[in-house]
């Protein structure tokens, strides 16, 4: 087990081999910890319905403002937590033995490459769905992380994997996991699933961004190209996953032994509600993040998952209806912040039948503004953020972010 001090000649190879897989990654004291925790004393192992209600999410009545929700989604969501279960942790008699448990930890956690990540979120994905008896048109050639990936998704199955793998950030980050089914306010993520069917559809979609319901888009997404567009555009989207794994086991590593573990939702998101009056909504900002790695995407997830309703105003250097549209206003406002900075620009304009049109582009950098004659400071990336999200990462040779530290501004027609 977990605990034990036998020397290694009596740990079996395999077992070895496993515990220091798990180590390189600085977990294993974790696993010790929540195997101890839930560990039935007389079978040695984890009783397998404990495990599937550790990894439960579960949304009574999900609300979102900007996009419909699908009616399957709640079912999807119940039936996630034992799907994990079933793909990664194998079941022996009695539950799943400490080896069995440090084995599924690796398969969702170890360290590999980012293709055989989304690989394994999709096969997550895949039998959630078809378990919560839903149609799935992905095939996996083998049970590998690296196999061969056939079919397609639909832009509402791209909907549902984006708000699932939100839902798994918003535990791993808020580290709240009650007892009983709750409400949630879901992000807007419509900027994010247009971006997936522009990038992936055939180009004769006939797609009117401006103007549809993802609900009724009947566009087939060929895998291979949208494994190519998490790839380029949202890289982060699978760390959702390992993150939230290992925040469960760490939850239930710091229980007291013999409590019922769940991460069943009552989570209170009034503060996700409050933040979508800001030109930075969380569906913005988790977006942006997704394109990131490293400090400067947690701390602009911070703005997706605020800890309070006035959490992301603290962040705020410049709103133009705030602070005004002059230039001394501007720069009154902005001028001696030396840290990384995100503009936001949102306006209007009028099609050939004076159709308006909104739409919202970013700028981010890892340098303050200053008021010079001169060029300064180094590359940052431009973003198209509404209707379509696309990220135009920066060519040159200065592209790292130095610090952790970010603040935005909007500016508004």
């Amino acid at each position: 087990m977990g605990a034990s001090t036998s020397s290694e000649q009596t740990v079996p190879i395999e077992q070895r081999e496993a515990e220091t897989l798990a180590a390189s990654t600085g977990a294993l004291s974790t696993l010790q910890k929540c195997f101890s925790n839930l560990a039935d004393p007389h079978s040695a192992a984890i009783p397998f319905d404990s495990l599937q209600q550790c990894f439960r999410l579960s949304y009574e009545n999900p609300v979102c403002e900007g996009v419909a929700i699908p009616v399957s989604f709640p079912a999807v969501l119940d039936h996630f937590g034992s799907c994990i279960a079933e793909l990664f942790f194998v079941t022996e008699k009695g539950g799943v033995s400490w080896i069995e448990l440090v084995r599924g930890y690796n398969r969702c956690c170890a360290r590999k490459t980012l293709s055989m990540s989304v690989t394994t979120l999709l096969r997550v994905f895949s039998v959630t769905l078809k378990k919560a008896g839903l149609p799935c048109n992905l095939e996996f050639e083998t049970g590998d992380d690296d196999c061969k990936i056939s079919g397609w998704l639909m832009p509402v199955d791209v909907l549902m994997l984006l708000w699932m793998c939100w839902a798994m950030s918003w535990y791993s980050r808020t580290r709240e996991f009650p007892k009983e089914k709750g409400k949630s306010c879901l992000p807007d993520v419509k900027h994010i699933v247009l971006s997936a069917v522009e990038s992936c559809a055939e180009a004769d979609s006939g797609l009117n961004v401006w103007d549809c319901e993802l609900s009724g888009l009947e566009v087939q997404l060929p895998v291979g190209k949208f494994l190519t567009w998490v790839l380029k555009t949202v890289p982060s989207l699978p760390g959702c996953f390992t993150e939230f794994v290992y925040a469960v086991l760490k939850h239930s590593a710091s229980q007291e032994a013999g409590l019922e573990c769940s991460t069943s939702s009552a989570v209170d998101t009034s503060s996700t509600v409050a933040c979508s009056s800001n030109l930075l909504s969380p569906g913005i900002a988790w977006a942006i993040s997704l394109t990131l790695t490293g400090p400067l995407s947690e701390e602009i997830s911070r703005a997706c998952f605020p800890s309070d309703a006035n959490g992301i105003n603290n962040d705020l250097l410049y709103r133009s209806h705030l602070h005004g549209r002059g230039l001394n206003r501007f720069w009154s406002n902005v001028q001696g912040y030396q840290g990384s900075l995100l503009v936001l620009i949102s306006a209007t304009s009028e099609d050939d039948s004076a159709n308006k049109r909104n739409w919202i582009v970013g700028v981010l950098t890892h340098q303050g503004f200053e008021n010079r004659d001169l060029f300064y400071g180094s590359s940052g990336s431009l973003y198209a953020i509404s209707p379509v999200f696309h990220m135009y990462p920066p060519t040159g040779m200065q592209s790292v972010w130095k610090g952790a530290a970010f603040h935005f501004i909007e500016i508004a027609e």
